[in-house]
């Protein structure tokens, strides 16, 4: 059996050590989220299937180092190596379509404005604010000094151990930035990204326009999520987010888009 070449053998070797650091890189950030807010099980749950993702990178930078799974002498063994192998591929693929889909929607900033703004919430840490959760804030407290007739909808609940919420965090925030208390309306009951919506949509007009400000990784299932609670004319305001752990959050949203379209498979 001939071994690999030295370009293989370089990139393969190139290939493992990328996905091992994918997968510290993952790890590194989900378990010290996972023991910093309040709703552990939904973490723990998107982590498990990120795990899922990083051992199919691994397997497949294996593969592609050593032809791991079609070593076997035996026809069928090496037969059903090649399909296991190409539906890594795929599925590889697949992921990073997503992560570059939601990466370009995520720079949308589409024109407009309207007497309603709906700012989404974002889990505290250890009961503070993220920093993703603060430039939400900044991106909001801009857009009200340039629009101060429109009202913002701060949306978050999950208290933290003191019951404070997502939604009073920002408020808060946006009042220490100079935004009248009478312009904010609180929606501190919701859970999720669907809650925040389905609750909103009984304070205002889902059939007016609106104005969406949330992180510009979150956009796509934001907007997506939104015209699922029936608002039909959704205006992007994508505030910028943190670098560092970029990948990690665009990791979640693939996650929830997995899911999603999973849900919307008939058998």
């Amino acid at each position: 059996m001939r071994r690999p070449g030295k370009a293989r053998r370089f990139f393969g070797n190139l290939f493992i050590l990328l996905a091992v650091a994918f997968t510290v890189y993952l790890s590194v950030i989900m378990v010290r989220r996972i023991n910093a807010v309040v709703l552990k099980d939904s973490y723990i749950s998107i982590f498990r299937y990120e795990l899922i993702i990083c051992a199919a990178f691994l397997i497949l930078a294996f593969d592609f180092r050593t032809g791991l799974l079609t070593k076997m002498r035996s026809k069928l063994i090496k037969a059903l190596g090649w399909l296991l192998r190409i539906a890594l591929v795929v599925a590889a693929g697949f992921v990073i379509f997503l992560f570059g889909k939601i990466t370009v929607t995520g720079m949308i900033n589409t024109p407009g404005t309207a007497n309603n703004a709906i700012v989404l919430g974002l889990a505290l840490q250890n009961g503070q604010p993220v920093p993703d959760l603060i430039d939400r804030v900044d991106t909001a407290a801009e857009y009200s000094r340039q629009y101060p007739d429109s009202k913002l909808i701060l949306t978050g609940g999950n208290p933290d151990a003191n019951g404070i919420t997502e939604a009073a965090v920002m408020k808060e925030l946006l009042t220490e930035r100079g935004v009248a208390p009478e312009k904010m309306v609180l929606e501190d009951q919701a859970q999720t990204t669907i809650e925040n919506f389905r609750n909103a949509a009984q304070m205002i007009d889902p059939g007016r326009p609106v104005v969406l400000i949330s992180s510009d990784y979150h956009m796509d299932r934001a907007v997506k999520t939104a015209e699922d609670a029936g608002f039909t004319y959704v205006i992007r305001r994508p505030a910028p987010s943190s670098r560092v752990e970029y990948i990690a959050n665009v990791m979640w949203e693939i996650i929830h888009e997995l899911n999603r379209l999973k849900s919307n498979i008939k058998f």
